[in-house]
């Protein structure tokens, strides 16, 4: 079983015996509630990628990726083009350790500041490319062209149970009703995240231990 964005909206509606305007139009953004929960709940590879960017002489921060959710991996390519990775740290860390913009070199460190920007320790003492190793939001299943999404293909199940807590929410309807698919939700997410256990290996640099071989 695979959902697209028409024939999950149909299983929703069937499920919650709900054709009512106002829950029809809403049922976007019921849907993107839970592939926002499933997304935050288990870091799938499938959903990681690389991009590269630009840290300027002087300047300790760095844009994240307008997809950007969570860090896997940064590193800074050297005059080489040898790959030197960051070792990622608390934000507190990083400005205790170099508290003053003055103190250049090739960055050692990296923390999220905040949900838009890194910051870099220390202060980079040259123009450097890096390139970010990332979990990112994948398109959602309500806006794909074709009307399909690796969640409606890979994981119907809890995409449509993670729906229907919502929905049942959004109709404020029974609490045994609510409790039941939050119930199966989540016993889906824990399945899916015990498949891609053995596939989503921690970064090396940022866990301080070796890369487990496949």
């Amino acid at each position: 079983m695979a959902f697209t964005f028409t024939t999950l909206k149909s299983a929703i509606q069937d499920y919650t015996e709900n054709t009512e305007t106002t829950f029809v139009n809403d049922l976007s953004t019921i849907i993107q509630q839970a592939e926002d929960r499933i997304i935050k709940t288990v870091q799938l590879p499938d959903f990681r990628k690389n991009q590269t960017g630009s840290l300027t002489s002087g300047n300790s921060y760095l844009a994240t990726p307008t997809d950007f959710l969570y860090p896997y991996s940064l590193a800074v390519l050297d005059s080489d083009s040898n790959y030197v990775y960051l070792l990622n740290k608390d934000v507190n860390f990083i400005r205790e350790a170099y508290p003053s913009s003055s103190t250049t070199g090739v960055p050692e460190y990296y923390g999220q500041f905040d949900d838009d920007y890194f910051i870099v320790g220390p202060a980079p003492d040259a123009n450097y490319t890096v390139e970010l190793h990332f979990f990112y939001v994948p398109e959602s299943i309500t806006a794909s062209s074709d009307g399909t999404s690796w969640l409606g293909t890979n994981a119907p199940e809890v995409l449509l149970y993670g729906s229907l807590s919502e929905a049942y929410t959004f109709m404020k309807g029974e609490p045994d009703l609510i409790n039941l698919y939050e119930k199966r939700f989540q016993e889906g997410l824990s399945k899916l995240q015990l498949q891609n256990e053995g596939r989503n290996r921690k970064d090396a640099y940022r866990s301080g231990q070796l890369r487990i071989q496949e």
